[in-house]
């Protein structure tokens, strides 16, 4: 208000001033002459300073027009004028809006106007380094593969937009399923930008798809070194490739390095279960029982796990079940109530033929937390103790619509898994199995009702009279389906109790 209020008076301040100039210069006397083409002008002291500011006027104007005249001159010549640079600014203007539309419509998703847009500003701003990209992405959009891969290679000539080639061929041979190709073009974007994320994580789920675990490690060691992934993390991740290098340390053509990749996976991870029973076995096969029996004992203590159990029982192979029921106290009374302790306990007095410590080792188990492993536990206490064929086939029936139990289950596609593995078979992910009970609790496990050939083996070939026949049937199906010898190993003494 201020502000208006002073520039009306400043204006009205000038006019005033004017009017008393122009006041003045009438009154005064005298004026100017001029003489030309015999003719005379007199000017008045107010007509010379009028005629004074038309000529500055016409000077101003003559010298501009003068300089569009030579800027034109130049402009057709092909030089950089004004006029030019005017016209290239012009062109810029709407070459970014072009660009700046193209990306509306490649976020909107509307291909072919991506496209158009693209291709008007490839035209107006002649800079393949911001235009290429949209081009490449628009076409992709429509389909055109080949338009988009024609135009990744053109971002692959420049050093500047070296990268953003590289990464859109790599997408392009992953979608193609080109395995083998998308990790050479990982490596070498990698090698432009050691540090760019998703290109580390791409590399790494490329080579552990391909077994490559000297690669994958080293892989991960760039993440951590970028400060992608927390140190605690890395140690598992890389215990986990390690203990990939020593798979099949166990068989004859075994080297001495994966036996020791197998212990530098228990040394990186402690708790992690595969890892320190292929490191026990590594053990075993030196030689060496007690360094095997201490890293058994390191890891149950962090979980008890069934194939810690089959490593702890391969120490001493020969022993009898007695002997092994009181070795295998080092691991059950860490956690003595522990489920999986409590079914061990259970299995191997199954085997020594002391059923009713059996009975009392499952304790309440089966009535809390009953699944298809326990309920066929306590079908073979019940025929150990001398119960009828009824009873006996009553368990198992439970067996058979009972959970399976703690499994090895995807957190990422909840897939089961027969064994533990550093890639999950179905979505190809790394590192993400772990022992859990799965939703699904009605596919069968790998620690399900391994106990039923020693049943099955133990029943007598006679009908049940409180059972008819077609029911037995039935539930002769039902034994010989649920038969397989899924864990043999925790007790070899058990075909020979059959």
């Amino acid at each position: 208000m201020l502000w208006s209020l002073f520039k009306i008076l400043v204006f009205v301040a000038i006019v005033g001033l004017l009017a008393v100039g122009a006041g003045f210069l009438m009154e005064t006397s005298g004026g100017v002459q001029i003489t030309a083409g015999g003719m005379e002008y007199t000017l008045g002291p107010l007509q010379s300073v009028i005629a004074l500011g038309v000529m500055v006027f016409a000077i101003w104007l003559f010298f501009k027009l003068l300089t569009l005249l030579i800027a034109t001159l130049k402009f057709l010549n092909g030089d950089e004028t004004a006029l030019s640079r005017y016209f290239d600014r012009s062109r810029e203007q709407r070459g970014y809006q072009a660009l700046a539309d193209g990306l509306m419509a490649l976020a909107s998703g509307e291909g072919r106007v991506a496209m158009n847009k693209a291709t008007k500003a490839e035209k107006l701003l002649n800079k393949p380094e911001l235009t290429n990209l949209l081009v490449a992405q628009a076409a992709e959009m429509n389909g055109d593969t080949k338009k988009a891969s024609e135009t990744y290679r053109k971002l692959v000539t420049n050093n500047a937009t070296r990268f953003v080639g590289v990464r859109g061929i790599l997408k392009q041979k992953l979608a193609e399923g080109d395995d083998d190709t998308a990790r050479k073009l990982a490596e070498k974007a990698l090698a432009i930008k050691p540090r760019h994320q998703e290109t580390q994580d791409i590399l790494l789920g490329l080579q552990t798809k391909s077994q490559d675990w000297a690669g994958a490690r080293s892989t991960l060691t760039a993440k951590l070194k970028a400060g992608h992934l927390p140190r605690d993390v890395y140690k598992r991740r890389d215990a986990v490739l390690a203990l990939s290098e020593a798979k099949g340390i166990l068989d004859e053509s075994a080297t001495v390095e994966q036996r020791e990749h197998a212990i530098e996976a228990n040394r990186l991870s402690p708790d992690l279960v595969p890892a320190a029973a292929m490191a026990a076995r590594a053990y075993i096969e030196k030689g060496k029982p007690r360094s095997a029996t201490k890293i058994l004992k390191k890891a149950w203590e962090v979980q008890p796990h069934p194939d810690l159990a089959h490593a702890f029982a391969e120490i001493v192979p020969d022993e009898t079940p007695d002997e092994r029921i009181k070795r295998f106290t080092a691991l059950t009374r860490v956690h003595p109530e522990d489920i999986e302790t409590r079914l061990i306990l259970a299995e191997l007095n199954i085997v020594a033929e002391d059923f009713p410590e059996a009975r009392r080792a499952l304790g309440d188990v089966v009535e809390k937390q009953g699944d298809a492993r326990a309920y066929t536990l306590m079908a073979a206490i019940e025929r150990g103790e001398g119960a009828s064929d009824a009873v006996v086939q009553g368990w198992l029936a439970k067996a058979l619509n009972a959970p399976r139990g703690p499994q090895w289950v995807c957190d990422n596609c909840h897939d089961i898994q027969p064994e533990w593995a550093p890639v999950c078979q179905n979505c190809h992910s790394f590192d993400t199995l772990s022992w859990q009970t799965p939703q699904t609790p009605e596919i069968a496990s790998a620690t399900g009702v391994h106990m039923l050939p020693l049943i099955v083996g133990a029943l007598e070939d006679k009908p049940d009279p409180e059972v008819d026949e077609p029911e037995e049937e039935a539930e002769s199906e039902v034994i010989e389906m649920e038969a397989e010898p899924v864990r043999p190993d925790i007790e070899p003494a058990i075909e020979e109790k059959v």
